[in-house]
């Protein structure tokens, strides 16, 4: 399972500068493999370079159905972060459980890189709302990143900059929008929820880091509810039961993304948002890495329903 997963994903880290990889040859002498290859792509995907204002290198990367060619429909959008591995997972999820629009309605797949100056630094930065360690109840190591909290700049850097590029480029239905996180990035979307909810219609959210900050979401959460402004999406969330804290090697010692991803549908769920459907799931044997295959496949079962009736075969 773990190398069918690698291999999916490799025509998209091969999109990343700098990075490498090896392909299993069943050839008895297979070609030698040089650093002036160019970049290995899906043939329905595109990579468009999307600097922000601030000058940070973001590309975003674009995968077609097959049913994109075959006609003239809009189609929705579904847009992953951390896509250099949650990308070509969605892409999988979509071929083989979507099954053409039956199972999961077709969808157009946008990647949103991180900057690719900074990488996984560049991730902590642009998914936090706040920087924690402005408070002094953290202790000095428990954020070891170089910076925290521009998620709002990244929120604005998607509204003004990947949507209109999305919608310039390809047959997309605008008013269809779904945002796909796991951990870091569930953190980022419930941040746009909260400051811009009508940015997507939909969201898929996978083990929520709603620890971060001392719990900032849940402030976050009450201050909106405060204000007496309503919500209107459909949120199907799902984390794995290894990431209770319990005694076991799979199971969480810190933080219990069970019981956070529950308090905060409930929390909402009791609100009495009358366009607001929130549900959740728990991925029974699933811990924080194994988890997200999971995620998309349940989320877009019910975030994006297909037109029937369900096949399983």
């Amino acid at each position: 399972m773990i190398r069918s997963w690698l291999c999916a994903a490799l025509p998209f880290i091969l999109l990343v500068p700098g990075a490498t990889a090896c392909a299993e040859q069943v050839a008895p002498e297979p070609p030698k493999v040089t650093d002036a290859l160019p970049p290995i792509t899906f043939p329905t995907s595109a990579a468009h370079d999307a600097p922000s204002a601030l000058g940070r290198r973001y590309q975003v990367w674009v995968d077609l159905p097959p049913s994109y060619a075959r006609s003239k429909k809009s189609l929705p959008v579904v847009f992953v972060l951390d896509p250099h591995w949650a990308l070509p997972v969605t892409r999988s999820v979509r071929s083989l459980v979507g099954q053409r629009g039956r199972n999961i309605e077709d969808f157009i797949l946008v990647g949103l890189s991180h900057d690719q100056d900074r990488g996984l630094e560049g991730q902590r930065r642009d998914y936090t709302p706040t920087d924690p360690r402005r408070d002094p109840a953290h202790s000095p190591g428990s954020y070891s990143a170089p910076s925290y909290g521009e998620a709002e700049a990244y929120r604005q850097y998607i509204e003004t900059v990947v949507f209109p590029l999305v919608a310039r480029n390809y047959r997309v239905d605008m008013n269809r929008k779904i945002l796909v996180g796991h951990s870091y990035g569930t953190l980022f979307g419930f941040h746009v929820l909260f400051t811009r909810p009508e940015m997507f219609n939909g969201y898929v959210f996978g083990s929520p880091s709603l620890w971060f900050d001392l719990g900032v979401m849940f402030r976050t959460e009450e201050a909106w509810a405060r204000s007496g402004r309503k919500l209107s999406a459909r949120i199907h969330m799902v984390t794995g039961s290894f990431e209770a804290i319990a005694p076991g090697a799979r199971y969480n010692t810190t933080n219990d993304l069970v019981a956070d991803m529950e308090r905060m549908r409930r929390t909402l769920a009791s609100r009495g948002h009358p366009g607001l459907l929130i549900t959740s799931e728990i991925a029974q044997g699933e811990d924080h890495l194994t988890v997200f295959p999971d995620v998309v496949t349940r989320g877009l079962l019910a975030v994006l329903p297909g037109h029937g009736p369900y096949t399983g075969s």
